[in-house]
């Protein structure tokens, strides 16, 4: 599921900074990136088609193999993406066997213990399954007598293969987690085999460029030959690899690396247009979500102690426009209106105008944010913003107390006041009581509910409840 991340770092490569590359090489699930972009689809194409494809389509459990318990092939298989996911995405393999595009599709052939380069003329579908098909949650492909497995388990990326075609620059888009944190349990031990294999490699292969590089600037003999440029853009995508229920969660992993690539393309002098993060192909009537909150603390003008000083009160009504634009894109926005309480500042203030950002991160799914930022005028109708950060870690979820939120008071761009605000559990569970939604019916609320759920339960989940799976599923 990272690799709908990629996709996202696509769209911004080749149609917003309009990159052109030589070639291309694909290791494991990226093949499938790798196969729209040998046809000739745009990035933005390919991205769409991750925003568009609903995980529970994707993947069909192997029946008749879990009868042989721990004999069996495997316990997924991917006939799915035979019969729906590459149709849907339009994949055409006379156009990829026929494409001018420099390619390679790496799968490893276990019959003869090699890994196998496949350039487009050789592609086939049997071949892109392989790709995939990652030992014990898939089952290996049968391709002219021989086995075929995803080639992960031989090299995460084989950059070897990109240098000896002749690259000189090599642009590597990474998504397989280097956090180093090992998890108990069969899925925990799996991915962390596939990490130490995966990113181990990986680091071997930079660590030799760098030395190769570095002989070449001291005059003497080099592996490579000649200077090798590479330029990384890294991340650690808050999806799981493979256990992935939600489409909203796909989607948004697509609009995290299209915001990634963005960032990294400004930071690298890399020129741009303007282009939109959000796209789904197939436009619905726009849901709309509300929910209150009030939450309590206390405010300090001049005391060093933020939890001393005047009580202070945010009486929240919080407006959520459009539900997919909302779990969809990283910032999860939200528009604030209700009122401030503070006897200081004249009692009770209407708010003029808010955002709230919920569970935003920047990758790390073991820290979450909501910040709040507020604009309203006190008694004397002087204009003051209220700015408000909770960080919610998993060092405090034995606590009953949820998060505690920092808060800071300006008037004219200057500080006047501090404090800190606190929220339960009880409180976040009335906050879910109060939930509203505008849709056409029944269904299309209850849908829609389900939805704002998954996100929340499914946040918090990846703060305080990763030992039984380092990412939510939902």
């Amino acid at each position: 599921m990272k690799i709908a991340f990629q996709a996202g770092v696509l769209q911004v490569w080749l149609d917003e900074a309009g990159i052109e590359f030589q070639r291309a090489d694909a290791v494991s699930a990226a093949c499938f990136n790798l196969a729209m972009w040998t046809q000739g689809m745009s990035g933005t194409e390919i991205a769409d088609n991750w925003r568009n494809t609903d995980p529970l389509a994707e993947v069909d459990v192997n029946a008749h193999q879990l009868a042989r318990l721990l004999y069996a092939a495997s316990i997924l298989d991917l006939d799915a993406f035979r019969k729906k996911i590459f149709p849907a995405w339009k994949l055409d393999w006379n156009k990829i066997r026929s494409s001018p595009r420099e390619a390679t599709f790496n799968v490893y052939n276990f019959s003869k213990h090699e890994l196998r380069p496949i350039h487009p003329a050789d592609m086939t579908e049997d071949l892109l399954v392989a790709a995939g098909s990652l030992p014990i949650w898939f089952p290996p492909v049968k391709i002219g007598g021989d086995t075929y497995i995803d080639a992960v388990f031989n090299t995460g990326s084989n950059i070897e293969e990109a240098i000896r075609s002749g690259a000189d620059e090599l642009w590597i888009i990474w998504t397989t987690s280097q956090r180093g944190e090992w998890f108990d349990g069969f899925v925990g031990n799996f991915f962390g085999i596939f990490e130490a294999t995966v990113v181990g490699g990986y680091k071997n292969a930079l660590a030799r460029i760098a030395a190769s590089n570095a002989a070449l600037q001291r005059g003497e003999h080099s592996e490579f030959g000649r200077v090798i440029t590479v330029k990384e853009i890294k991340a650690e995508v808050p999806v799981h690899y493979l256990l992935n229920f939600n489409r909203d969660r796909s989607a948004e992993a697509v609009n995290r690396g299209v915001e990634a690539a963005r960032r990294w393309c400004d930071a690298e002098g890399i020129k741009r247009r303007p282009g939109p993060v959000y796209v789904l192909a197939n436009p619905v009537s726009k849901i709309a979500v509300r929910f209150s909150e009030t939450l309590t603390g206390h405010l300090g003008f001049g005391a060093t102690d933020p939890d001393q000083g005047d009580s202070v009160a945010l009486h929240l009504d919080v407006g959520i426009a459009d539900l997919d634009e909302f779990l969809n894109l990283p910032e999860h926005q939200a528009i604030l209106a209700g009122s401030i309480e503070c006897d200081r500042l004249g009692g009770r203030l209407p708010i003029d105008s808010g955002i709230l950002h919920i569970f935003i991160d920047s990758g790390d799914p073991t820290k979450k944010q909501i910040t709040y930022k507020i604009l309203f005028h006190d008694q004397n109708r002087r204009e003051l913003v209220f700015t408000g950060t909770k960080n919610l870690t998993d060092e405090s979820g034995a606590s009953h107390e949820l998060s505690t939120a920092l808060l800071t008071l300006t008037a004219e761009g200057e500080k006047i006041a501090a404090g800190t605000i606190r929220s339960s559990v009880v409180q976040d569970i009335q906050r879910l009581a109060s939930v509203r939604v505008d849709a056409p019916d029944i269904a299309a609320r209850a849908h829609a509910l389900s939805r704002f759920g998954a996100f929340y339960f499914g946040r918090l989940w990846d703060v305080y409840t990763r030992h039984l799976l380092p990412v939510a599923p939902f």
